[in-house]
């Protein structure tokens, strides 16, 4: 073992690969959360930088195996139709990942936490909402930008992303490539971008490159499990657990 998996007790090692299977499972059955559910897990008992890092590449590689669920020709479309948000996403990404060394931890944890509760909360009370289609490309822009700004900093930019393609009325299949493929794209600028940070280093590297047996484990279980069953009943459980994840980086922004 290398780096962080040499320094790291075993017993840590091991909460490590749990939470990230729960992460791979999670996302998927609904398609979205592993940084989210992986961030708010490893900060509780690892530094943040080294949750960061960790989430880095089980995220990329998991999306693009979401993404290429139903082919090539498939995220060739999407890509096409969705240009406009992949593009600002990516600027806004790539710039706000160097805000990430000018955080404290407080901030960091707030900046996560927040988004996630009150993204959580307003989905699980029924609430929605819909963008007119000439108020479409602003919506997008809008939301790309948040979503790149929020993934930069913390490695989280799922929530503005699924209330965007939830707004703009997205079919479900659609929608699941859609985030594989956004995430995915993501993920590959957010892996530059904090290998030039600091973030993601030879230390690093290595722990996030074990993560991702767990994490395809439990996706593996998690598509079976959307597959066969109600995903709306587990994408609630998610959003409760999201909450409870989030309210915890919150507790710890205040102490």
């Amino acid at each position: 073992m290398t780096g962080i998996l040499s320094e790291l007790p075993v017993f840590l090692v091991f909460a490590a690969v749990l939470v990230t299977g729960v992460a791979g499972f999670v996302k998927g059955t609904v398609g979205f959360a592993m940084p989210m559910v992986m961030i708010s897990g490893l900060s509780t008992f690892l530094p943040a930088d080294v949750a960061l890092a960790a989430l880095i590449v089980p995220t990329l590689t998991t999306n693009f195996l979401q993404a290429l669920r139903h082919g090539v020709k498939a995220v060739v479309a999407s890509v096409v139709q969705y240009r406009v948000f992949l593009l600002v996403g990516l600027v806004t990404l790539l710039a706000s990942a160097q805000l990430y060394n000018l955080l404290p931890p407080k901030v960091l944890f707030a900046c996560i936490g927040v988004p996630i509760v009150l993204f959580s909360i307003y989905q699980l009370a029924g609430k929605s909402f819909s963008i007119p289609p000439e108020r479409r490309k602003r919506a997008e822009v809008i939301a790309a930008g948040f979503a790149g700004l929020s993934g930069g900093i913390s490695g989280v930019w799922g929530p503005p992303t699924v209330a965007f393609l939830t707004a703009v009325g997205t079919e479900k299949s659609d929608q699941m490539r859609l985030q594989g493929i956004i995430y995915g794209l993501g993920a590959v600028a957010l892996f530059g971008a904090h290998v030039q940070s600091g973030v993601v280093n030879a230390r690093t590297l290595p722990f996030s490159i074990a993560m991702v047996v767990p994490a395809f484990i439990g996706m593996w279980l998690g598509m079976r499990v959307h597959d066969r069953m109600d995903a709306a009943k587990f994408r609630k459980v998610t959003l409760i657990v999201l909450v409870i994840a989030g309210g915890n980086l919150i507790r710890k922004s205040l102490i």
